[in-house]
């Protein structure tokens, strides 16, 4: 065949394959819009999934009714304009292709009141590249994005969805990890007309405490230390659980880069390397960690899914990373680990119980024997990092 220009409605069903992999991706992609609009509050619909219904409302500044259309235009975005723009992101989203590559492959309403606007505008779409003039609604200040029948011009797409409850799994994950990047915005997920989610934002540390123990438990959050350390104008904050608290998986690791939620391999390398000396092998950490940098020492244009990014100076923020977690697990003592509880929730069977603390009556000969184990075991300090079992023995006594 010859050469010759594809039309946009294919160039934007090819780009959607790469955007949106199931109906999770039309939700992150919209959620990452809703925030970079200034969003405070933000309700997520789901229906049946997702494969039958996506509905996304926030109070964010709106989109202006000249630029409706434009908004569903590939590769139009108010968010770079140049590219020194582009090597400086600091917005989640950048390059114009969510918008046109969901309406590409799904019947889509886009409601919205601009803040300067008297009333709202609507405009449908149909999955083909030409869309009716904009129509007025009654709609309050922000942006509603309605998808219907996600994939439903693209069977083969829709069979390699999985079942309902398995791409809601796959949604609801995707709002915890975004919940867990802004505390200071209020997060509602629906599913079926059920409420499954409901975070409430929060002002301070406690409240962000709060959204954490309602999204990784309330063990994570009793059973870790708070940490915050800048240098190099790096800084790194966040939570990190004790090595007691490990995991047979790594699910409970979330790790954000300026805001923006990775996973890069030399920030797992990093985190590993500062676990290594504490904790059993095969076993995972668990932690909550936002790593803040200026943004152009970090390259975010580096995967599709903007889920892998690249730092211009890897091998500092590794050092950086693996110096500051290594610190403070070097600083957590036997007796710290006393403030947490004893019970954890009994589903997660791969979180190692620590031993209960010895009764007032009782302690003293507990602790002579404990001592005394110590003495005929001869271990040093450096076996006490290294051995699982005999480290949750010391942390029972706050008293050696």
């Amino acid at each position: 065949m010859p050469i010759r220009q594809l039309p946009n409605h294919l160039i934007n069903q090819i780009a959607a394959g790469e955007v949106v992999e199931r109906p999770a991706s039309v939700v992150k992609e919209l959620l990452e819009n809703a925030l970079d609009a200034g969003s405070t509050r933000i309700e997520i619909d789901i229906e049946q999934g997702g494969s039958k219904r996506i509905r996304i409302r926030d109070n964010g500044g709106g989109i202006p009714h000249e630029e409706l259309a434009l908004a569903l235009s590939r590769h139009a975005t108010s968010k770079i304009a140049s590219l020194d723009d582009l090597e400086q992101v600091r917005s989640l989203g950048f390059r114009g292709e969510a918008l046109p590559s969901i309406a590409s492959v799904s019947r889509l309403i886009l409601s919205s009141r601009h803040a300067d606007a008297p009333q709202g505008w609507q405009l449908f779409g149909d999955g083909q590249e030409v869309f009716d003039a904009p129509e007025p609604v009654a709609h309050a200040t922000g942006t509603t994005v309605d998808v219907v029948d996600l994939f439903f011009n693209i069977p083969a797409r829709r069979k390699f969805l999985k079942t309902e409850k398995t791409e809601f799994g796959h949604i609801e994950d995707t709002v915890r990890k975004i919940a867990l990047s802004r505390f200071d915005v209020s997060f509602e997920l629906n599913h079926n007309q059920k409420n499954t989610l409901r975070l409430r934002p929060a002002e301070d540390r406690s409240g962000a405490e709060r959204r954490i123990a309602e999204i990784c438990g309330s063990a994570f959050v009793e059973q870790s230390v708070y940490l915050d350390y800048e240098a190099a104008s790096l800084r790194l904050w966040g939570w990190v659980g004790l090595p007691t608290f490990s995991r047979s998986q790594a699910d409970l690791q979330y790790f954000y880069v300026n805001a923006r939620h990775v996973r890069d391999k030399l920030i797992s390398h990093a985190v590993k390397q500062a676990y290594q000396d504490v904790m059993y092998h095969g076993r995972h950490p668990a932690f909550v960690l936002f790593l803040e940098l200026n943004p152009q020492l970090v390259d975010v244009n580096a995967h599709p899914t903007k889920q892998e990014v690249r730092f211009r100076e890897g091998r500092l923020v590794h050092d950086f990373l693996f110096r500051t977690l290594h610190q403070a697990l070097a600083d957590i003592r036997p007796g710290d680990e006393m403030g947490a509880p004893t019970q954890l929730p009994a589903q997660t069977e791969d979180t190692p119980h620590p031993c209960p603390s010895p009764s007032r009556g009782e302690g003293s000969k507990k602790k002579h024997n404990l001592i005394a184990l110590l003495i005929n075991s001869s271990i040093s300090s450096d076996c006490k990092c290294r051995c699982a079992n005999r480290w949750r023995l010391i942390s029972s006594c706050t008293n050696l």
